[in-house]
């Protein structure tokens, strides 16, 4: 057990090492407690008004019970305040997580960022934190069939058509007998894997966690902790805030301008926004680009470490190791990090100083290993 956030958090559990843990994930299925995120509920004719001023989400294309990443940003330097997922759940409702590393910083960012929309006549809005709620990733291959086992109207939530990036509320059936409704299962996760991520009420967190173990059987499925969720989330290239993502980065340096709506690009009224549209255009087209780039690297020899720096062949420092493992599934040392612009195209060869000594590596794309998120079927042309 570490300290982590507040709470205290398991590394792994002691029927199965972090690396066998992050292959059984791959292989059946892994359930993570994730409850120390920190769950929000916006509602009310100001909600649409406030994410638009502090996400450079589309809201617009973003429609019931269908979620997307976003990034709470710093007005002026367009900075990442927090990474969130968000979900809309209906016009003027929306479900969002934030990180518990983050908590204190963001509840007072979210705190005057709703005084500000409100004196502005934005209209009222609703928030309440879901302190003491539950939230468990059940993640890999088998995630489907076990959360089947345990729906109490299988038929009626229909996981076959619930793809990536959707939600829906359920009923579950508990061990106990008793029945549990309105239970939030979003399709998704920090693995790479198809999965769920569910928000559990206080009274149900623990009975439902005991029945999902029972129901898939220690031949399914097993509890994981944070060595192999950091593992798995590196293979996949999600980043970690505090580590891959930070307070002076922006969306478009940590490569999720994608995270930027088509639309929110001709109106300019997110935090940020001046910043975070200039460097979207490369400086060839009248924009700023940007000086530095997420990257990932497979690295020769052992495994690079948050810190260290990054040289080009002549052994001049362009950029710094931000999260580095070992991958299990690959048999290979990977790392993300950040380099000088023109030397994060996939196949260019750097540097990396280990323990004092320089190590090959090349950057790599990522995600490192093929997502297997449930999407529809894609019909031959």
């Amino acid at each position: 057990m570490v300290p982590f956030a507040g709470y205290s958090m398991p590394v792994q559990y002691e029927d199965l090492s972090v690396g066998d843990s992050h292959r059984w994930t791959r292989e059946k299925a892994s359930l993570f407690d994730v409850g120390h995120m920190v769950q929000h509920r916006l509602g009310g004719p100001g909600a649409n008004g406030l994410l638009l001023r502090v996400t450079p989400a589309s809201l617009v294309a973003l429609q019931p019970h269908q979620s997307t990443l976003s990034c709470l940003l710093h007005p002026g330097t367009g900075g990442i305040v927090d990474d969130t997922v968000i979900t809309r759940l209906g016009p003027e409702l929306f479900y969002v997580v934030t990180n518990a590393a983050c908590r204190d910083k963001d509840l007072a960012y979210l705190t005057e960022n709703i005084a500000e929309v409100k004196a502005a006549g934005g209209g009222a809005i609703d928030w309440e934190v879901l302190d003491g709620w539950g939230l468990v990733a059940l993640q890999g291959p088998l995630s489907a069939e076990i959360l089947e086992g345990v729906l109490a109207e299988p038929l009626v939530a229909n996981l076959r058509e619930l793809y990536f990036g959707h939600s829906c509320f359920v009923t579950v059936r508990l061990s106990s007998g008793e029945t549990a409704d309105n239970v939030l299962v979003s399709r998704g996760g920090y693995t790479g894997e198809d999965g769920f991520e569910i928000s559990l009420p206080p009274a149900v967190a623990a009975p439902f966690t005991e029945t999902l173990l029972r129901s898939g059987g220690p031949n399914k499925l097993r509890l994981a902790g944070l060595g192999a969720r950091d593992s798995l989330r590196l293979e996949a290239g999600m980043c970690l805030y505090g580590h891959d993502l930070d307070d002076i980065t922006t969306p478009v340096e940590a490569g999720l301008g994608w995270t930027v709506g088509k639309d929110r690009r001709t109106d300019g009224s997110f935090h940020g926004a001046d910043v975070v549209l200039r460097q979207l255009k490369p400086v060839k087209d009248g924009g700023s680009g940007v000086s530095r780039r997420r990257v990932g690297l497979v690295v020769d020899g052992a495994p690079a470490r948050e810190g260290a720096e990054i040289v080009d062949a002549e052994g001049s420092p362009v950029g710094k190791v931000t999260s580095g493992c070992p991958s299990p599934s690959l048999g290979a040392n990977i790392a993300m990090g950040y380099v000088k612009n023109g030397l994060h195209k996939a196949g260019t060869e750097v540097g990396v100083v280990v323990r004092g000594r320089k190590r090959k590596a090349t950057v790599a794309k990522m995600p490192f290993v093929p997502s297997r998120y449930w999407r529809p079927a894609v019909s031959p042309a």
